[in-house]
């Protein structure tokens, strides 16, 4: 017969308990959190992710910008960070200084070889996720930027679980096969009481050089119509830009912010300011 006591706490336990406490006391130092997201992938949610943190840090805002695409990692190469994080003492890990005010972790910086594949189950993404908030000494910031995979799988889940004030970001592109997803991801943040800040299209359209029409290429309307059905606001319609393309490829997507004259960043300084100053409607 069982004697019915409680055989107490296993190691196991108290180590997580552990762990928990190491990420409570981390967030405390951290103001906002956002989490960039997509329904599917090739949206440019990562450039999305990567840009708003170059903007943010740019404007004296303290920024962290993490990357939890485990498979799929791609901030570290949009922004050109070749060294790993930073270890100035022992038991001390600190994120990669890419300037004064952001800092950036990556799976890309803790793998001897860029191109190794990560093939790892559920639990040992959980765990990595928990230990890149738990472990790094992220220090004082006033906005952690998370770069999810695409989806609506373990990294996003443990991100809301582990984040619980986290604020969703919506990536998508004017394509019903994108907005079809996205759907899914507004159910999934909903279900996971996770806040949705609103949604913004990529891709919306690409501007001739010569007549400076724009010409819809992926459709047009696709993500204004969603935010409405869906009572959500659309913060964004990023056109397509050649330009943040080959400076994201050469990783020097921090240069394309100086260009002022074009639409891209004008458009990214309306989503900016309504992150800033989110409306409670």
């Amino acid at each position: 017969m069982a004697c019915g006591h409680d055989a107490g706490p296993t190691p196991g336990d108290m180590e997580r308990a552990e762990q928990d406490k190491m990420i409570a006391d981390n967030l405390a130092r951290i103001g906002r959190k956002i989490l960039v997201m997509s329904g599917k992938g090739g949206v440019g949610k990562s450039t999305v992710a990567a840009y708003l943190a170059l903007l943010l840090s740019r404007k004296g805002h303290r920024v962290g910008l993490l990357d939890v695409d485990l498979h799929g990692p791609s901030i570290a190469r949009l922004l050109n960070a070749k060294s790993g994080l930073e270890m100035p003492e022992e038991g001390v890990v600190r994120p990669y200084r890419f300037s004064d005010n952001l800092g950036i972790v990556s799976m890309e910086m803790v793998m001897g070889d860029r191109d190794t594949a990560v093939i790892w189950r559920g639990p040992m993404k959980i765990s990595a996720i928990r230990q890149f908030v738990s472990d790094i000494d992220w220090g004082e910031l006033d906005y952690l930027v998370v770069d999810s995979p695409p989806g609506t799988g373990d990294e996003p889940l443990t991100v809301a679980q582990t984040i619980p004030d986290a604020e969703a970001l919506i990536v998508t592109t004017p394509q019903e096969i994108s907005l079809a997803d996205v759907r899914k991801s507004i159910n999934f943040c909903r279900q996971v009481d996770l806040k949705i800040l609103g949604l913004v299209e990529n891709m919306s359209g690409l501007v001739c050089t010569h007549c400076g029409e724009k010409m819809p290429i992926f459709g047009s309307g696709g993500a204004r119509k969603l935010a409405a059905n869906t009572h959500l606001p659309l913060l964004g319609e990023i056109p397509v830009e050649p330009e943040m393309v080959r400076f994201g490829d050469e990783g020097r997507l921090e240069e394309l912010v100086g260009l002022k004259d074009l639409e891209l960043n004008r458009v990214f300084e309306g989503i900016l300011d309504a992150l800033l100053n989110p409306s409670d409607k």
